[in-house]
């Protein structure tokens, strides 16, 4: 039986892909870089929560950025403004990054610095809930992000992002008053689809939730690499499910860029 034509062209692309994402990671590992894939559909949130990230972890950790965008340098301009190097790329009519270009905005990262001096890599794919997930980029860690505006069946309906995830952050808990939607079966579904994946929800407007979140980072970038990820307590589970489902948390100033970077090319 033959395979139709349009099945083994994108097998033999995703074969490609794996195979430069093996050389991705294995300049990682050789920098000592621990590279954090993140994805989301668009709005979720991806770019607040670095940016919130970036700074709670500036003064410990040496960072950069690789921003990809399908028509503007929006984001990217935005996470060079806290002083790390940031590497914008444009990826066009594609809804993903894929292995290659990573590859690429490396080769543009070492013009900005060496990344043998740096600790963390954030890639931030295009936002799409679909693709970015069967496309590998090297990465060490695949974070995904679902925003409580989207509802509780995205895990269900999307189920290949949500089982390659090693962390899902659930976003925007602030407002939850406001929407229809519930921690615990969003928690559920994340769990039936993957049920080694850490879960935390999050505010970044808030800083609700970041602490766990920048908890489980620590673990990552200790171990430089994904170990065993811990579940949240059955108590921050009970927090975050409580009855008015809103997550409160002290909001922490944000702490001042350690460098400044050059314009974007």
């Amino acid at each position: 039986m033959h395979m139709p034509i349009s099945d083994t062209v994108n097998l033999s692309l995703l074969a490609a892909n794996e195979r430069q994402a093996r050389h991705n990671r294995q300049r990682f590992d050789a920098w000592g870089l621990f590279c954090i894939n993140v994805m989301s559909s668009p709005g979720a949130g991806k770019t607040i929560l670095l940016e919130q990230t970036i700074r709670a972890l500036q003064d410990k950790q040496a960072m950069a950025v690789l921003e990809g965008d399908m028509t503007t340098r929006l984001d990217a301009q935005r996470l060079a403004g806290l002083g790390v190097p940031v590497v914008p790329i444009t990826t066009g009519r594609s809804c993903h990054l894929d292995a290659a270009m990573v590859s690429t905005g490396l080769q543009l990262l070492q013009q900005q610095c060496d990344p043998a001096s740096l600790d963390l890599l954030w890639v931030e794919n295009v936002g799409n809930l679909v693709c970015p997930a069967e496309f590998a980029v090297g990465e060490h860690c695949k974070l995904v992000l679902l925003s409580v505006t989207e509802g509780d069946d995205k895990p269900l309906k999307y189920p290949v992002m949500f089982r390659e995830a090693d962390c899902v952050l659930i976003t925007k808990v602030d407002l939850l008053p406001h929407v229809p939607a519930d921690l615990g079966f969003i928690g559920n579904h994340v769990r039936q689809i993957n049920p080694h994946c850490a879960v935390f929800p999050v505010s970044a407007l808030t800083s609700a939730g970041l602490g766990d979140w920048l908890a489980w980072l620590a673990q990552q970038l200790l171990a430089k690499g994904p170990s065993p990820p811990e579940s949240p307590t059955a108590h921050q589970w009970s927090e975050a499910t409580s009855t008015d489902n809103h997550l409160t948390a002290p909001h922490s100033p944000p702490v001042p860029p350690a460098c400044a970077t050059d314009d974007l090319p």
